[in-house]
């Protein structure tokens, strides 16, 4: 079974956001997923590297992003840490609410969901964690659901 880890502290600027967005891509590619996937991943990582740099951090010199990488088998789990206030789930609007449907925010955490396996949040008093876990070949959550229907 194949086992390795990478994590890296980021500044809060949208230069990290991109950063790992091409670091998640690059190796998720290298893992074995489909271009989907790996899209699905970037994007994924993208939304959460946003989240805690804009959201979390408010772009702050002094706080941090932690970014980590383990691949256990085929399973890929991404953790990104912010220093921010931390989030309250409760406070997250529906995004497919009417009154939400043509705002330009609030999409990222839904969108997370819909192509992962599985996503964690977790305040940590201060800060937030998100964990993102994919398997390589495995369905997208919302594909599954639709298939089960």
């Amino acid at each position: 079974m194949t086992e390795k880890r990478v994590s890296f502290t980021l500044e809060s600027t949208l230069d990290s956001v991109n950063m790992a967005e091409e670091k998640t891509e690059k190796l998720a590619s290298e893992l074995g997923f489909s271009e989907e996937d790996c899209h699905r991943l970037a994007m994924s990582v993208r939304e959460a590297m946003v989240n805690a740099v804009l959201h979390g951090n408010a772009y702050d010199p002094k706080k941090k992003v932690h970014i980590s990488f383990e691949q256990l088998g085929k399973r890929l789990t991404i953790t990104i840490a912010d220093e921010g206030r931390g989030l309250d789930q409760s406070d997250l609007p529906d995004p497919l609410a009417p009154d939400n449907l043509l705002k330009q925010s609030g999409r990222g955490i839904f969108l997370m969901r819909s192509f992962m396996d599985d996503v964690q949040i977790k305040n940590l008093h201060p800060g937030t964690e998100v964990r993102l876990m994919k398997t390589a070949g495995s369905e997208a959550a919302d594909t599954t659901e639709e298939q089960q229907r």
